[in-house]
């Protein structure tokens, strides 16, 4: 199984400093979870109109993310608290 890098939008970096550090740290480490978990998981598309994009919950909150299999990328759009979908 190959290994997949880990890479952020610009903004997710920006939320995850605003959080509280445990947190942060919480949400951080299962993004590296799923880097390093890729093959191991189903990554379904949470809607037809997003192919590309899938989520993963960790507690209230949702991390959305990419795969690059040609890359072999992980690549974290956000991570939002799920009230902020509603």
């Amino acid at each position: 199984m190959p290994w997949y890098r880990l890479a952020c939008k610009p903004d997710v970096i920006a939320d995850l400093a605003a959080l509280d550090k445990e947190l942060a740290q919480r949400l951080l480490d299962k993004t590296k979870w799923l880097a390093s978990n890729v093959g191991n998981l189903r990554h379904e598309p949470i809607a037809p109109e997003l192919p590309g994009l899938a989520k993963y919950a960790v507690g209230d909150w949702r991390i959305f993310y990419s795969v690059d299999r040609t890359d072999n990328i992980l690549d974290v759009h956000c991570i939002i608290h799920r009230n902020a979908l509603a």
